[in-house]
C-alpha cells in the first residue's frame, strides 16, 4: 500500500512534468501579476521550493527575469505596471486587507480612495447604512459605489489613465488642493523601507502625493508581494503614512524595518 502524500507536502504531478512547461507558468505569472511567488507557484504545482529556486536561477541566467527574495519580478520592474484587471494575483490577501480597513470608515465623515487592486476591492466591501463623503480619482470605483444611497461620490476629474484607471494631471491635482479629507486609503505600487513608496507612472506620483496632504489620517493598503521593490517614481516616505494594513505573508525582517521607521502596522 503505497503512502499518500499529505495536503501540504510536496508532490510529483504530471501536470507540469518538464522544466519548459514550469518556466513557462513562472513567466506568464509574472506577466499577469508583475511578481511570481516562489511558494505559491511551488504549492500549485506540487513541485519543491528547491525546484522552483531552480527554475528561477535559470531563467535570471537567461535574463528573463531578475530574483529577489521570496520569488521574482519582470527584468523590467522599474518601469512595469500591469493594468487593473489583470492584477489577479494575492485575492485571499487583499480580501483579508480590505476587510481590516472597513474597520477604520468613520462615521458622517469624508473617505479618500486611491486607484488600485485592493482599495477596489474595500470599495467593493463598502457598507449600504453608512453616511459618508466619498472622494476617488478612479472612475469604476465611483461608479461601484452609486448603489449606496448615503454616500455622495465625487471624482477628482481630469486624464484617465487606462492600466490603472486613475484620473491625473492638473484637474486632480486643482481638487485635491480644494479638499481635506478624514481618512484616505492609499495603494502603492512598490515599497522600499530605504525608497519609501514607488510607482512607475511620474503623473500618478504626483496625484497620491497631493492626496497624503490632503488627508488627516493616511492608511496603506498593500500585500506583502509589494514590499522589497522599488519603482520609478517616488510619492512618499514610510514615516508618511499613519498605519499600514498588509497580511500575514509580510516577512518578519520587512515588517520590523517598516515598524522602526515607526509605522504602525496591522496584520490581516
Amino acid at each position: 500500500m503505497h503512502a499518500v502524500p499529505g495536503r501540504n507536502e510536496p508532490r510529483s504531478d504530471s501536470r507540469v512534468p518538464f522544466p519548459e512547461q514550469r518556466r513557462g507558468l513562472i513567466l506568464e505569472r509574472l506577466r499577469a501579476e508583475g511578481r511570481a511567488d516562489a511558494a505559491s507557484i511551488a504549492e500549485e504545482l506540487g513541485v519543491t521550493g528547491e525546484t522552483v529556486r531552480k527554475d528561477l536561477m535559470a531563467l535570471d541566467q537567461l535574463g528573463l527575469l531578475r530574483r529577489v527574495h521570496g520569488g521574482a519580478v519582470p527584468v523590467g520592474r522599474l518601469t512595469y505596471e500591469p493594468a487593473v484587471s489583470m492584477r489577479t494575483g494575492f485575492i485571499d490577501e487583499k480580501t483579508r486587507i480590505a476587510k481590516a480597513a472597513l474597520r477604520h470608515l468613520p462615521t458622517g465623515s469624508s473617505v479618500l480612495l486611491d486607484a488600485g487592486s485592493t482599495t477596489g476591492r474595500l470599495a467593493a466591501m463598502f457598507p449600504h447604512d453608512k453616511e459618508l463623503t466619498v472622494y476617488t480619482n478612479t472612475l469604476s470605483i465611483a461608479i461601484g459605489l452609486l448603489d449606496r444611497p448615503l454616500l455622495t461620490v465625487h471624482t477628482l476629474g481630469g486624464r484617465v489613465r487606462p492600466l490603472t484607471e486613475a484620473e491625473v494631471d492638473d484637474w486632480a491635482s486643482r481638487s485635491l488642493s480644494e479638499i481635506n479629507v478624514d481618512i484616505a486609503f492609499l495603494g502603492a505600487n512598490a515599497i522600499s523601507v530605504d525608497r519609501g513608496l514607488t510607482t512607475p507612472d511620474p503623473a500618478e506620483a504626483a496625484v497620491k502625493k497631493l492626496m497624503l496632504e490632503s488627508a488627516r489620517r493616511r492608511v496603506l493598503l498593500a500585500d506583502h508581494s509589494k514590499f522589497g521593490c522599488v519603482s520609478n517614481c517616488k510619492h512618499a516616505d514610510l514615516a508618511d503614512i499613519d498605519l499600514l494594513i498588509t497580511d500575514s505573508g509580510l516577512d518578519g525582517r520587512e515588517l520590523k524595518a517598516v515598524q522602526a521607521a515607526g509605522v504602525e502596522v496591522e496584520l490581516a
